[in-house]
């Protein structure tokens, strides 16, 4: 049995189908850590709506619309979801999102993520959506907000796996989309039941976040949390920027964080999360190997990580490869990764009476699992 690590070096401080495709485990994880997190109820904040789709469903996608340069085969996705750095991933990202043409399209995309999420015992996940890349191919949008709503109380009822939504502007897409994509967060004759939070997505060099200030100010009012992508492909700079002017309250990736003492000073003492995706930032060379991923200079100044998958299929992983990839890079035994699981519970947008029920589960599951 893995040591736990020392209290400095805890987590971050706290204020069916066929099996899935893409089910790694990480290989330097213990085999009983393995089958621990397995079980371990979790939640997902971190994780894009296409780019969760799997080879299954993109392929079948694909093949609904052939124009489309995506393989049908979903062997072949192996080799298409291999990317040489940010831009090409970035690419090939939005040729999938250009499978997504129709509500029928939406609603199955969104069944059968919440459907891959279950099989990973994740009880509650806050799913990135970003409506412009459909309204802006034709989709209605009382259509497209109908088709979320419609998966997500599926999965509720059949799944049990609790959905909520984060809309973010597509950030290469300008202006233009974030005035749509606010729009369509904040009228209330169109925002839906699950959307808690707003984002920003894409590439980060040559977009600037305080430029997105006023829109993320307008979703503020509105009632919604900010969660913008920041430093996952820049410096800590950027993080700044999202703290500062788009009122952060989560830091997608924040992986640059590291460069800044300061910063990381801030984000513990303020208790701002940072939504770690270990396996995706070496797949978009953000980061050059697992071992170089700054996740433990996050644990040791204090700051509260999550461990989360992006876009699993794409980076061929999930959310149990995530945690077994944690475990490793920071020395957790069961009850450190419990304690980590319970940390993206606590700063989830959950009500105080889901996030107890899943705590309770997650300390249930643990004692028991350490009593046998």
């Amino acid at each position: 049995m893995t040591r736990a690590p020392p209290a400095s070096c805890r987590p971050g401080r706290r204020s069916g189908e066929e099996p899935l495709t893409q089910h790694l485990v990480d290989p330097h994880a213990p085999r009983d850590l393995t089958a621990f997190i397995a079980e371990l109820p979790k939640a997902e904040l971190h994780v894009h709506h296409v780019g969760s789709a799997s080879p299954r469903i993109v392929s079948e996608l694909a093949a609904r619309h052939p124009d489309s340069k995506v393989p049908t085969d979903p062997a072949a996705l192996v080799d298409y979801f291999s990317f040489t750095d940010f831009a090409h991933f970035i690419e090939v990202y939005l040729s999938v999102v250009d499978l997504i043409r129709t509500p029928e399209d939406v609603r199955l995309l969104t069944y059968e993520v919440a459907r891959d999420l279950a099989r990973q015992q994740v009880r509650y996940a806050e799913l990135t959506i970003t409506p412009f890349s459909s309204t802006r191919r034709g989709i209605d949008e009382r259509a497209f907000m109908d088709a979320i709503e419609d998966a997500r109380k599926a999965a509720e009822s059949e799944f049990g796996t609790l959905l909520r939504w984060c809309f973010d502007i597509p950030g290469e897409a300008g202006l233009e989309a974030a005035e749509e994509t606010t729009r369509l967060a904040t009228d209330d004759r169109l925002r839906p039941e699950g959307l808690v939070s707003f984002g920003l997505g894409g590439p980060e060099v040559g977009v600037p976040r305080p430029q997105f200030k006023p829109y993320f100010d307008r979703a503020i009012a509105a009632g919604l949390h900010s969660v913008p992508h920041a430093g996952e492909t820049t410096g800590p700079e950027t993080v700044w920027d999202a703290l500062t002017h788009l009122r952060a309250e989560r830091i997608g990736h924040g992986t640059s964080s590291a460069q800044d003492p300061k910063l990381l000073a801030h984000l513990a003492e303020h208790g701002i999360a940072l939504e770690v995706c270990p396996t995706s930032n070496i797949a978009t060379r953000a980061v050059a190997t697992l071992d170089e991923h700054p996740i433990k200079e996050f644990v040791e100044a204090g700051v509260v990580v999550t461990i989360n998958s992006d876009d699993p299929p794409m980076f061929g992983t999930d959310l149990d490869n995530e945690y077994a990839v944690a475990a490793r890079l920071l020395g957790l035994d069961e009850r450190g990764l419990a304690e980590l699981a319970k940390n993206a519970v606590d700063v989830s947008f959950l009500d105080a009476a889901g996030k107890a029920r899943i705590k309770g589960e997650i300390d249930t599951y643990t004692a028991g699992w350490l009593d046998r």
